[in-house]
């Protein structure tokens, strides 16, 4: 086993939005781990937030049930701590007084509506962009790309899972600490392949350091893990600001 340890005014006034994975992963254990009033036309579909340097991010204030769309509930609850950390999750669309968010806990892509009441809003203006092909991990500030470095992603038989998560939280290095770096950014992303990590009960891809393997990494990158993405410590330190709720493309 590789790991047992584990807010903003108003959004302005929207405008129609076009939409335009060898050998580690990171086992969490559960014990610890703006739009326009719609006129009647667009009143039975939420429109998606425009395209922006800036993510908005709600944490949550309590458990804050779900809804599948503005007044409706649907099944459950977020919990407003996850793993032991508070849930911070970004923001994709919004109505007067909601808030659609993603969600860190599987499947993978899980969306809700939550109400604004249940959230506090911050913000981020990083992005992290992981493109499988070239086996580089890209990081965005304000729009503006300010790091692009080799990366090790999933070997073909445990890939790196392909979609639109975030950073959930970002934890110390196990101990001992056999090369995961200074520290974890734990994503909302989960295996595919892999759903109990030796009885942990997820299976969750962080962001950490080589574990050993700098070599092959190198300049080029490698298929290496099982779904983590491992980067030299220098390039790892690169992203000590990048706060919780995030935005993390996983491409290929």
């Amino acid at each position: 086993m590789e790991v047992q340890d584990l807010h903003s005014p108003r959004p302005p006034h929207p405008r129609r939005y076009r939409k335009t994975a060898r050998r580690t992963l990171l086992v969490v254990p559960p014990a610890m781990l703006a739009i326009v009033h719609p006129t009647p036309a667009s009143a039975a579909r939420p429109q998606l937030m425009p395209r922006s340097d800036i993510t908005q991010v709600a944490t949550l204030n309590t458990d804050a049930p779900r809804y599948v769309r503005p007044g409706k509930r649907e099944k459950g609850e977020v919990p407003v701590y996850w793993f032991g950390r508070p849930s911070a999750l970004p923001v994709i669309a919004s109505r007067p007084g909601w808030v659609r968010v993603r969600l860190a806990q599987r499947p993978n892509g899980s969306t809700t509506w939550l109400r604004r009441e249940d959230v506090k809003l911050t913000s981020t203006p990083y992005r992290i962009v992981i493109d499988l092909s070239s086996k580089h991990l890209k990081l965005y500030k304000n729009g503006r790309r300010v790091m692009s470095a080799p990366a090790g992603v999933g070997a073909p038989d445990d890939p790196t899972p392909i979609g639109k998560f975030f950073v959930a939280f970002r934890q110390g290095p196990p101990r001992p600490n056999n090369g995961y770096g200074p520290f974890i950014l734990v994503t909302s992303a989960h295996s595919r392949r892999i759903s109990n990590w030796e009885g942990s009960g997820d299976a969750v891809i962080g962001i950490h350091g080589p574990l050993g393997r700098d070599r092959a990494i190198g300049t080029w990158g490698a298929r290496i893990s099982h779904g983590c993405i491992r980067l030299h410590n220098r390039s790892l330190l690169r992203l000590r600001a990048v706060p919780p709720g995030t935005p993390v493309d996983v491409t290929r």
